[in-house]
């Protein structure tokens, strides 16, 4: 059977992007279909634009160490409608960027919505049909709200990047990375934060002990961070039912007089939230956040009635070489919700060329994987967790928690953590975890180190860098515990 093309890719995010090219680049006819921009979730409304938003947020804090090192400085007022600007150049930059090296690997770019009709047919949305030899699905993933009442009015991650203005006053709902991130973004630009998380410890899945440090690490820094705290009604303030507080009619959460936060919420653009909190509380913001997860984007595009196996989440289920039920579709990135990381979905494109038109099966190794959270301070992490490893095996704990140099002399209260999860019998680092500024450049190459299978003897044999943060790790010589 002749088919239009060998290949056909439905998202143009980072991991479909890769495996077109690539597949393309070894002499492969390729299509490729995007709904929204090139680049997807993390090039237009994600990992890009979010740290560009942290490398904002942190200059703040700069203007006071900068005095405090005898610069003579004032502050100067973050203006939010000049740095979104810029912010939409350089993402349309990189658009651009992502279709020329697209259209030079002589991908034909469809910019529409596509399903699939058969194992080797897609359709676009204006009814045209193509057929491929195998069709791969990198649709990624979108923010979702939670099934309440009046959702609608709250925000979610993709929302905040299009902001006409700041908000004075957020309230951010969730615990996870997106929430905690946006939580010391916002904090940083000058607003008034408040999260709401409904466990026991933000960061859920993180070494208890790092994650410990960044919460605390964020009060000090402004964030209001109420754990064990959920949303549990909302609505468009001025409603009846959502005027009265506690407390002799103070806002217990923001601590002012609830009269004067309405009257000054009322006049911002798209009206004040009334919220009432699990423990009681009520409080109005000018916007309410939802970074309550991310579901796979698998709904109508006729997977199911293929054949094509959806877990419970909408992910597609497929084996460690990316391929589902269905022998000629694969899929690859966030809509699998394998683990949710960029350049993971750019290894998984890679892996699927590698086996499908290289001849060379490649399983996806999903193992030992560094990762970075951009708190401030950031949180960067490899391997096993104090917690699962004590689950495993006996282990040593190397750990050491200090004011860093440049904080402390600038005379400011912040902590940093170094940890090191090592064997018991063997010696091998199990886990590296580390909350500091740039923790997630020093995972990075921490993460080569526990890759290799690198002992503490290893660690203890490499000389430090001298005066440096990261010297801590090849200088805990005694374990703080043993479990």
């Amino acid at each position: 059977m002749a088919f239009d093309y060998d290949l056909f890719v439905i998202g143009g995010g980072s991991g479909g992007v890769r495996a077109a090219r690539v597949a393309a680049a070894g002499g492969a006819s390729v299509g490729l279909a995007e709904s929204s921009r090139m680049g997807g979730t993390c090039v237009i409304r994600g990992c890009v634009p979010k740290k560009l938003m942290v490398f904002a947020s942190g200059y703040r804090e700069m203007f006071d160490d900068a005095r405090s090192y005898g610069w003579d400085l004032e502050d100067g007022a973050f203006d939010w409608p000049r740095f979104s600007g810029h912010l939409n150049t350089e993402l349309d930059r990189l658009e651009n960027v992502y279709r020329s090296l697209l259209n030079g690997s002589n991908v034909e770019i469809f910019d529409t919505r596509a399903k699939l009709v058969d194992a080797h047919m897609v359709e676009m949305a204006d009814g045209t049909r193509k057929s491929a030899k195998h069709i791969l699905v990198a649709t990624g993933g979108r923010p979702v709200r939670p099934d309440m009442p009046n959702a609608h009015l709250g925000l979610v991650s993709d929302d905040l990047f299009q902001l006409p203005e700041l908000p004075k006053r957020l309230l951010i709902i969730g615990g996870g990375f997106i929430a905690c991130e946006f939580a010391c973004i916002m904090n940083g630009l000058g607003v008034e934060v408040t999260q709401f998380y409904r466990g026991a410890q933000i960061l859920r899945g993180f070494d208890d002990e790092a994650r410990g440090l960044v919460a605390e690490m964020m009060r000090e820094k402004g964030v209001k961070l109420h754990l064990g705290t959920n949303i549990v009604d909302m609505a468009r303030a001025g409603d009846d039912h959502s005027m009265s507080f506690p407390g002799g009619g103070t806002d217990a959460a923001m601590g002012v007089p609830s009269a004067e936060r309405v009257v000054e919420s009322a006049a911002d653009e798209g009206g004040p939230v009334w919220v009432k909190a699990s423990n009681g509380t009520e409080a109005v913001y000018d916007a309410v956040l939802f970074a309550t997860g991310r579901n796979p984007n698998t709904a109508d595009m006729g997977l199911e009635d293929l054949g094509v196996e959806i877990g419970r989440r909408g992910e597609i289920v497929v084996d460690d070489y990316s391929q589902t039920a269905v022998p000629s579709i694969y899929a690859i990135g966030d809509v699998t919700n394998r683990v949710q990381l960029t350049p993971v979905a750019i290894r998984e494109g890679m892996a699927f060329v590698e086996t499908v038109f290289n001849g060379n099966p490649t399983p996806v190794d999903h193992a030992l994987i560094p990762s970075a959270v951009f708190t401030q301070p950031e949180l960067g992490t490899v391997g096993l967790t104090e917690e699962q490893a004590r689950e495993q095996e006996p282990v040593e704990i190397y750990c050491t928690s200090f004011r860093p140099m440049q904080s402390a002399f600038a005379g400011r209260p912040d902590r940093v953590l170094m940890k090191l999860v090592v064997s018991k019998e063997n010696r091998t680092v199990l886990g590296c975890h580390i909350v500091a500024p740039g923790a997630g450049e020093m995972i990075q190459m921490a993460g080569i180190a526990v890759r290799m299978g690198a002992t503490k003897e290893d660690f203890d044999r490499t000389v430090a860098v001298h005066p440096t943060m990261s010297e801590e790790l090849v200088t805990m010589k005694t374990p703080m515990r043993v479990a």
